[in-house]
């Protein structure tokens, strides 16, 4: 019974002082962040070129939108 004691003693130091609720909001949401970040870029050995990629053809895809809608440098019909 006596080797118990001062085990028990030290016990108090051990313990892990949550950190406040808005620090520990902040870590779960960089976590989180953390995660989505690496199961989208999964298999990819160059995810920075891969977004640069993807913005690219945003900007493709846009320009063809705009472009499109205004109804300049399209084939124009001839009836006659």
């Amino acid at each position: 019974m006596g080797m118990c004691l001062p085990c028990l003693g030290g016990a108090a130091d051990d313990v892990v002082v949550t950190p406040d609720p808005e620090t520990r909001r902040r870590q779960l949401a960089e976590a989180a962040e953390k995660r989505q970040k690496e199961t989208a870029y999964r298999g990819v050995k160059n995810p920075e070129a891969v977004e640069r990629k993807r913005k690219k053809q945003e900007e493709v895809e846009k320009r063809a939108m705009t472009t499109s809608v205004s109804g300049g440098g399209g084939l124009k019909w001839q009836v006659g």
